[in-house]
């Protein structure tokens, strides 16, 4: 293994120091002279026509400033995808989801503000509504968009190999439907924004964002702004996960009022209104088809996705093609298909979280691989490293740099000791496994990748402005680590700057796992321009040539003779004194050579420069009498290439488990009628630290990823995927009861137990 200094440390986040000590600046925590205060009118209904609105009292009331509806916002289409964008920034003619902007207002408090929203006086016509995915696309029912008659907001087909022939040369063939519930983000930091219009007609945004400068494109659209006149500062994130991305009525109305009354306009959302007015993990009716060999090899899947998209598309078309090319992994498949179908329904529509889209299907896959393995009598855990891919295997769409993947199994089996306790554990006691994989780097658009601008001045401080936004998962950390182990500096020497569209170079976002292998490349790049300008300096005031000396423990010094050194800031200073220009920059891109996402929908080909490979093992406890279940181990063997910050990973780990185990146990959203009935949280159910392991080990496998930043790959959102199965299939090995749809709650295990009963 490489001899680093920085790189593989344990080095504490950056940004930690000050959200321990209470100095993070959130959005709500920002106040401004004479700023406003936005809140935004909902629809109370899940389908109705608007009538007419009455803003008159609203309007009276002493300390209001404005009011907006519908009728007057732009005609502009939003979205996450520009050219599937079908949703305006608030509703003109009809609602289709509980929850749904129709007017805001601003006043001098947030209090007139609230007050103000209830004078206004909505008139409207109720609607035939529709909710469940597979009524919604029945003829004759209801449309949630007139010109759609199907409510399929999109279609999704695609396969390799012959599927059918690979059924009839199977051995085995199985069958099952599953299904997933809906779940929301839940950040802990409601999403927030405040805008303000500057005398020279420019706009500055303080948000909440994960994509900086996707949500200036969205902003200099709606207000018809060139980019260059939007500013968007990324503020301290608590919490995003896919969620925040979107433009939101929210920041309609906060820009709107800015620009109408003059002063600085804050919008904060109350907890209940990112509950129904938020993208939500899709949730999936999955029907799944495998066939097997006697001896275990799998030869044909075929897959029915239908996502349940609520009312706008949102991310809608990547999420179904996500599943499509993320599916079939990590496993050798020689014959796939897929029919991946999105329904529009009268509810809060669907979109990008944690593994998008994978870990309803890795789910669906996972469970039935064990009830696979069980009937033809082989080993759960011979059968998944029997299929397993390995380094060089010729995937019929991927291609893979690093692998692997059977020894992340090797390590589970191994912490678990499998053979040993399989089947043999007192009763209602279980282990169970599942394994997954995930895109490391994938290409946004083929013009956007990873940026790093990196200034030195003739303090020899190492400034490192990212347009990266780092939303928790230690972006700034890792960008540091990295730009430090090629200067040879140490951290207390770098200083990053963030997520300002106006001063930091553009950077896609913070989505799919892609922060450390594209920026963390760009870094490298600009270093080594850095790098190689001091060289040109120093060399011969060392006496050798460039490529003779290194940079290490903040000093350059010749190879094999590190008496004979300067320091890093001498260096700067022979930079400065032979009358070069300062400071000191140097610049980096990185795109990866890839297919850009947006490719995905229409043609095939390699998206992700790289992969990660995962095998998740569980231990539980079930109660035979109350259906209760407690995991008593969670153990992760994860390849995420080499591991740049050991903190990071782990922490990414803990969350991902975290994740997982509430999308198998607590996470969903029932509603009557479209109303959400647990939208706050004291009524919606997530995992605290009484319902996590006592263990949570991390069986780390370090490969060296040839795309990555020192051979570094995707670490924690390909972690939750396989969390959910794993303590599924551990259920089974407990109590012999399969659970088919999430979350596995005390009344379903007991259902089923008392059902096994039953002669």
């Amino acid at each position: 293994m490489p001899d680093f200094a920085v790189v593989g440390k344990r080095i504490v986040n950056i940004r930690s120091g000050p959200k321990a000590v209470g100095q993070a600046v959130y959005t709500d925590d920002m106040k401004f002279p004479n700023m406003l205060y936005a809140a935004v009118l909902r629809s109370p209904f899940p389908h109705a026509r608007i009538l007419s609105i009455d803003t008159s009292r609203a309007e009276a009331l002493p300390g209001v400033k404005g009011v907006v509806t519908g009728k007057n916002v732009p005609k502009i289409r939003v979205g996450a995808l520009p050219t599937q964008s079908d949703r305006t920034v608030m509703a003109i003619d009809k609602v289709r989801h509980v929850g749904e902007a129709v007017a805001a207002v601003a006043a001098i408090d947030d209090e007139i503000a609230e007050e103000a929203l209830g004078l206004i006086r909505v008139e409207y016509e109720a609607l035939p509504a529709v909710f469940d995915p597979e009524e919604a696309i029945k003829p004759g029912a209801p449309r949630v968009h007139d010109e759609v008659a199907d409510n399929v907001s999109f279609k999704f087909i695609k396969s390799y190999g012959d599927v059918e022939k690979g059924f009839r040369e199977s051995d085995y063939v199985r069958q099952d439907t599953f299904r997933t519930a809906p779940i929301p983000h839940a950040p802990m930091e409601p999403h927030g924004v405040i805008s303000q219009w500057n005398t020279d007609g420019t706009l500055t945004v303080w948000i909440d964002i994960q994509m900086p400068f996707l949500i200036q494109r969205a902003f200099a659209r709606v207000f018809n702004l060139p980019e260059d006149r939007v500013r968007i500062i990324k503020t301290e994130t608590g919490g995003g996960f896919g969620g925040k991305g979107e433009f939101l009525a929210h920041y309609y109305a906060s820009t709107y009022f800015a620009k109408l009354t003059g002063k600085p306009v804050k919008a904060i959302m109350t907890r209940e209104e990112v509950f129904v007015n938020t993208s939500q993990r899709h949730p999936v009716n999955i029907t799944l088809k495998t066939g097997v060999k006697k001896d275990g090899a799998l030869v044909s899947q075929h897959v029915r996705y239908l996502a349940d998209g609520g009312a706008y598309m949102s991310t809608g078309p990547l999420a179904l093609a996500i599943a499509y090319y993320m599916g079939m992994l990590p496993y050798v498949l020689p014959n796939y298909s897929y029919e991946g179908i999105r329904a529009y329904t009268n509810k809060t529509n669907s979109g990008p979280m944690q593994g998008h889209a994978v870990p309803q299907l890795r789910w669906a896959i996972e469970s039935q691989l064990d009830q696979i393995a069980e009937e033809i009598g082989i080993d759960p855990l011979v059968i998944r490293r029997k299929n397993a891919v390995y380094p060089g295997y010729k995937h019929p769409v991927h291609v893979y740099g690093s692998c692997g993947f059977k020894e992340t199994i090797d390590e589970v089996e191994k912490s678990l000791a499998w053979s040993d306790r399989k089947g043999k554990l007192p009763a209602g006691h279980g282990i169970g496994v599942a394994c997954s994989s995930f895109v490391s780097g994938i290409k946004m658009l083929s013009h956007f990748g990873g940026s790093i601008v990196i200034q030195i001045n003739s303090d020899a401080g190492v400034n490192i402005l990212s347009g990266a936004a780092d939303i928790g998962q230690g972006t700034d950390t890792v960008i540091g680590q990295i730009v430090a182990e090629v200067l040879g500096v140490t951290m207390d020497s770098i200083r990053v700057i963030a997520a300002d569209t106006a001063i930091t170079p553009m950077d896609q976002g913070t989505f799919s796992s892609g922060v450390t292998l594209r920026v963390g490349n760009a870094a490298i790049i600009a270093a080594r321009e850095v790098k190689k300008q001091l060289l040109e300096v120093v060399a011969p005031n060392l006496e050798t040539s460039p490529d003779q000396l290194e940079f290490r423990g903040g000093k350059i010094f010749v190879r094999g003779r590190p008496e004979k050194s300067i320091s890093f800031f001498q260096a700067v200073r022979i930079y400065r004194y032979a009358d070069k220009s300062m400071p000191i920059v140097g610049k980096g891109n990185y795109v990866p050579d890839v297919a850009d996402v947006a490719t995905m929908i229409r043609e095939g080909g390699t998206h992700s420069p790289a992969y990660s490979f995962m095998c998740q093992g569980a231990e539980v406890k079930v109660d035979r009498e109350t259906g209760d279940v407690k995991v008593l181990k969670l153990i992760t063997g994860h390849d995420c290439g080499r591991v740049i910050n050991p903190i990071n990973v782990e922490g990414q780990l803990d969350g991902a488990v975290s994740k997982g185990v509430g999308m198998a146990f607590f996470e969903d959203q029932p509603h009557k009628d479209g109303s959400y009935l647990n939208n706050n949280f004291l009524d919606f159910l997530m995992p605290t630290s009484l319902d996590h392991p006592d263990e949570i080990p991390l069986k780390s496998i370090e490969t060296d990823e040839p795309n990555g930043p020192f051979g570094a790959k995707e670490s924690g959102e390909g972690n939750l995927i396989g969390v959910s199965p794993a303590i599924a299939n551990a259920i089974y090995d407990a109590v012999g009861v399969r659970i088919n749809d999430l979350p596995i709650t005390p009344d379903k295990v007991k259902k089923a137990l008392d059902s096994k009963k039953k002669p």
